[in-house]
């Protein structure tokens, strides 16, 4: 058995060699024995097999013979690389690089393997399934993941480990000796460390005991382990934080621009621990006014390839459960040393502006400064002063606020779009459990710090992007968002008119305006959801990159993230570029700091996803005691297998599975984001108001089940 397990390896091995020779000789008509030459094959024998492989491939036609002898590869991509996409059948789309590319189709005993998001090279067959070319992986170039989240189930000699990820469909065996102290039942970390020849499961070990399964510090820290963020951070880090001194010398004071005598303060949630930004306000003796926007000056503290720099990278952002804050940094730096705390002197990295009463820029100016902050305002306290017009600072954060209104009025005159969405926040008790649900409002004070930041941001990416001409460009990180793909676009028109919107596509501009339009009609109707969700879903991902572009969403030419520094790590490399550049530097490699761009975009979704996680998780506990209770909902999303739909009252979300409908046999109307059904006609449409029932919560798959109040 393992013999010719053996030989057909060799064999694979063998053909991959002989079709790599056609590709690396731009398929250039060979006979067996060029291709023995071009492989150093002299023995007759081995000649042979070449021959015997030609043939075959002919057969199978990746091959053709264009002349007796002569053979010539069909088509020039037979391998490619690519991302392992896994479907619910456990056959997987091959999601290669080049957008050009459709995606290859794997199917289950074809993957040899490969998991959920590994990066692959795929051998592609001539012959086509439907729209898909048909492959399979013939080697596993990098794992996306080796651990993973799950339960333990102990027998008398051995261990199994059942996986969380329900894309991994496969279970670990564990021996008893690598098990750590993990008892039945309970819930862990497994890591895969060896997965043998012909073994239908992967071999493990236990990492990390998390704890009995639903109590809520097992199940976040196991969203936190499962999209690969860490639990703490390693000894090194924190005795390296621990070691930074608390004082400012005489000496860092004289480099910098000092603030500590101007009116300054910060503005953040009133649960915040971290401070990363403030604003100084002065009116100028020209009548003028020059606004600070303080930023803290973590890449003071942290120093390039050193520990603590490290970590920050491979954590690239800090992470927003619903109950609480993974920091990118540790805390003494977080919400100590860099956080801007009242009455303290802080040193920071600063972007100055001289505006007039109409908030037109008439200077700026950028570098390193230290302030000492007069007062730490909560967006309410700031909320009440601009409502009452009286309070604390109040001469000051009327005037910030009016100006704000200007800059932002110029903003969507220019083609930004309002995506006001609702963000729904939980009451929690001691023990994290969810007691109830409200929806966060965004007021004047939020959208006050807001446009002091995007304009630091804009202003900041535009020095750059102009202090560098032509072949000369200066190396930086933007923050770019593509305009839609036409046809996304034109889905989502089509949809929005049927509540009765036009959305106006002509130019980028008219498609802003009508957008803006739209945002302001639905405000507090039960399509807002709806209708803001599938509008951003229309819109192209914003990513970070060195290729400077415009932010479509924002209507800026240039565009980067210098406002948090403490959270985010792109905002940690834009001060280094920026005070290299102030300082008459030379511009930086783009491919190397392209590479710092993709992991950091990447590591943003992955904080996304867990926070999204997170939420699902506490929406299922709160239904947890409501199975059979009645609410009316807003359909969410359509799918071929059921229909989700959300709550109005408290904007949970579950699904209603088609098999569960009695009625009529449905299907999806994927054009207009409806569900049919086929003797009647009854439609279920995207942004209709239904009845539903809690049917079950599934805690471990975070899933939450409804079923239909028919009438």
């Amino acid at each position: 058995m393992s013999k010719k397990k053996n030989s057909s390896t060799i064999d694979q091995v063998l053909t991959q060699m002989v079709l790599d020779v056609f590709e690396q000789n731009g398929n250039t008509p060979l006979n067996y024995k060029q291709v023995s030459a071009k492989l150093n094959i002299r023995d007759p024998e081995a000649k042979y097999t070449i021959l015997d492989i030609l043939k075959e491939e002919a057969f199978k036609q990746t091959l053709k013979e264009i002349s007796p002898g002569k053979f010539q590869l069909l088509e020039l991509k037979t391998f490619i690389e690519g991302k392992v996409d896994l479907t619910n059948d456990g056959s997987a789309f091959i999601v290669t690089d080049d957008e050009a590319e459709s995606d290859i189709f794997v199917a289950p005993r074809k993957l040899r393997n490969a998991l959920n998001g590994d990066r692959v090279k795929v051998y592609v067959y001539a012959k086509s399934r439907g729209r898909h070319k048909e492959g399979e992986v013939i080697e596993i170039l990098q794992r996306n993941k080796t651990e993973f989240t799950g339960i333990v189930k102990i027998s008398e000699r051995f261990a199994f480990f059942i996986p969380d990820d329900r894309k991994m469909m496969h279970d670990i065996f564990i021996p008893i000796s690598e098990l750590h102290g993990a008892k039945n039942g309970i819930k862990a970390i497994a890591e895969i460390t060896d997965w043998p020849a012909g073994a239908k499961n992967p071999l493990g070990r236990i990492k990390h005991v998390l704890g009995a399964q639903g109590e809520n510090d097992t199940e976040m820290n196991a969203i936190l382990a499962e999209y690969g963020f860490p639990l703490s951070f390693p000894r090194e880090v924190e005795h390296d934080a621990e070691a930074i001194p608390d004082t400012i010398t005489p000496q860092e004071i004289a480099q910098r621009r000092d603030f500590r005598n101007i009116t300054t303060f910060t503005i953040d949630p009133f649960d915040a621990k971290d401070f990363d930004d403030a604003l100084s306000f002065k009116i100028m003796d020209n009548g003028n006014y020059e606004v600070g926007v303080h930023i803290a000056d973590v890449s003071h503290y942290i120093i390039p390839d050193l520990a603590l720099d490290k970590e920050a990278f491979e954590r690239g952002t800090s992470v927003y459960l619903v109950d609480r804050v993974i920091p990118m940094l540790p805390e003494r730096l977080s919400n100590g040393l860099c956080s801007l705390r009242p009455k303290e002197d802080k040193l920071c990295f600063s972007a100055v502006f001289e505006l007039n009463e109409d908030a037109q820029i008439l200077n700026e100016w950028y570098g390193k400064t230290i302030i000492h902050s007069d007062r730490r305002f909560t967006y309410e306290e700031v909320q009440e002063v601009i409502e009452n017009k009286t309070g604390d600072h109040d001469k000051e954060i009327l005037k910030l606020n009016e100006l704000a209104y200007k800059l932002r009025e110029r903003k969507f005159k220019n083609g930004a779009i309002s995506f006001e969405t609702t963000e729904v926040k939980f009451k929690l008790d001691e023990t994290g459990k969810p007691t109830g649900v409200y929806v966060k409002e965004r007021k004047d004070a939020h959208k006050l710090i807001e446009d002091f930041m995007l304009l630091a941001n804009r202003k900041v990416a535009e020095f750059v992007s102009k202090k560098g001409k032509g072949k000369h460009k200066y190396t930086f990180v933007y923050r770019v968002h593509d305009s839609p793909k036409p046809e996304s676009l034109a889905n989502f028109a089509q949809f929005a008119a049927k509540f009765g919107y036009k959305i106006n596509t002509k130019s980028d501009k008219e498609t802003a305006k009508s957008l803006n339009y739209l945002m302001e009609d639905i405000e507090g109707k039960k399509e807002q959801n709806v209708l803001t969700h599938l509008a951003i879903r229309s819109m192209a991902k914003a990513i970070y990159t060195t290729k400077s572009s415009s932010h479509y969403g924002l209507a800026f030419d240039h565009y980067t993230h210098f406002t948090s520094p403490i959270r985010r790590y792109p905002d940690v490399m834009v001060h280094r570029l920026l005070f290299h550049y102030l300082n008459g530097g030379q511009s930086v490699s783009a491919e190397h700091y392209e590479k710092l761009c993709e992991h950091s975009s990447q590591m943003e979704k992955k904080a996304a996803d867990a926070e999204r996680s997170s939420i699902k998780y506490k929406q299922a506990e709160f239904l947890k005691d409501q199975v059979g209770s009645i609410y009316s909902g807003v359909i969410s999303g359509v799918t071929e297998w059921g229909m989700y739909v959300e709550i109005i009252e408290n904007k949970c979300e579950g699904m209603i599975r088609l098999r569960d409908i009695t009625d009529d046999f449905y299907t999806l109307d994927e054009k207009n984001y409806a569900i049919i059904g086929q003797r009647k006609k009854k439609t279920y449409q995207l942004g209709d108001e239904v009845q539903i029932k809690v049917k079950n919560v599934d805690l471990t798959k975070k899933q939450i089940d409804f079923s239909l109040v028919q009438d």
